[in-house]
């Protein structure tokens, strides 16, 4: 499809969108505009730039006309002029294939790997790192399972991040957090180092849309195993006298997921019934984009300190991040949440090469 095509076929659905919207009885069904609401927020900055675009052309006609006439009109004509190569280029940019997730929430799960203690503390400090993150966009969290480790870190946990409303220019928390996704290594002193040597650990972050309808993806109840135990706290202890935490097995593809933080067994089976269902879209995702020679590589493979997406060096006070050569000495900003520096150039990379026609930037 041509860029010209292509942008009238958006252009038609931004009007129809906006027709809905404009429907009263549309919000009737929340899940529908909420869904479609999103949709508009990602349209509009297409159909604004490609308005403003016609504009000016139009206007450029005209300063050129009247410059004929009245030479005091040819500065006008310039500026026009030097404006819509701006807008021409703005426009082919949003017109770029985008990611349809972008728009959409995200379960993000850490899980500690080589290390040990350590490496649940380092698990630790990337979940609060993300928190703040999520903090400073506005963005709603609910951690949705955890398994703490004995010195307050965390083997594996898992956390909803949500945006409030509808996201600007479709932009939403998986636009930002998509490519967190791999292994993490950090090289510092260990809480439980006593010689003051530099070790290094390594912690897996996978990140997942989250499912917005159950109808993404259908879930037959007969390819489910559920298993509920009693909730525990570090070191193994019972931290609950009834079998409330859920386990869920997916039986046809071994996806296992589980939840004990609540104290109800059936809030507990909802929330692991949320990360399966996450999980199902993003395997059926991957397995659609592999069909079409495209596919991705796994974000998290072996939780060891091979394969590294980033390097967290607290001696050093530095992040880097390796898909992409970037390097900063501001380690300390980073985990308090201010990661815009590192995933702006992440974003950007991947732009110059949707731009490009080449395949999108590789999230681990």
């Amino acid at each position: 499809m041509t860029a010209d095509n292509r942008l009238a076929t958006l252009l038609a659905e931004y009007n129809e969108v906006e027709q809905m919207l404009a429907d009263p009885s549309i919000h009737a069904d929340q899940a529908l505009a909420r869904k479609t609401g999103r949709r508009f927020a990602e349209l509009s900055p297409i159909a604004k730039t490609s308005g403003e675009l016609d504009q000016v052309r139009a206007d450029l006609s005209v300063a050129r006309e009247l410059a004929a006439e009245d030479a005091a009109f040819a500065a006008e004509a310039d500026e026009l002029e030097e404006r819509i190569p701006v807008l021409e280029g703005r426009l082919a940019e949003l017109l770029a294939p985008r990611d349809p997730n972008d728009a959409k929430d995200v379960i993000l799960e850490v899980k500690a790997g080589e290390g040990g203690e350590e490496s649940a503390l380092f698990a630790g400090d990337l979940l609060r790192m993300y928190q703040r993150y999520a903090e400073r966009h506005g963005w709603a969290t609910e951690i949705l399972d955890s398994q703490e480790s004995d010195l307050g870190g965390y083997k594996d946990v898992a956390i909803a991040i949500k945006t409030r409303g509808i996201p600007d220019g479709g932009n939403g928390v998986w636009s930002r957090l998509k490519w967190e996704g791999g292994v993490h290594r950090v090289q510092r002193v260990p809480a439980t180092e006593s010689q003051g040597r530099i070790h290094t650990s390594a912690a897996g972050v996978l990140v997942t849309p989250e499912v917005e309808e159950a109808g993404d993806v259908e879930i037959d109840q007969n390819d489910l195993r559920i298993d509920v135990f009693r909730s525990s706290g570090p070191g193994g202890q019972s931290v609950n006298t009834t079998d409330s935490a859920v386990r869920i097995t997916h039986l046809p593809t071994g996806i296992v997921v589980s939840c004990q933080n609540e104290r109800s067994q059936l809030q507990n089976k909802d929330r692991a019934m949320r990360m399966l269902h996450a999980k199902l879209v993003a395997l059926a995702e991957e397995q659609a984009a592999a069909a079409a020679g495209d596919a991705r590589r796994s974000q998290v493979r072996t939780v060891d300190r091979s394969e590294r997406i980033r390097t967290y060096n607290y001696p050093q006070n530095r992040i880097s991040d390796h898909r992409i050569g970037y390097t900063a000495y501001n380690l300390d900003i980073a985990l308090g949440g201010e990661l815009d520096s590192v995933l702006d150039a992440l974003a950007d990379a991947d732009r110059k090469a949707r731009l490009a026609g080449e395949d999108q930037l590789s999230r681990g």
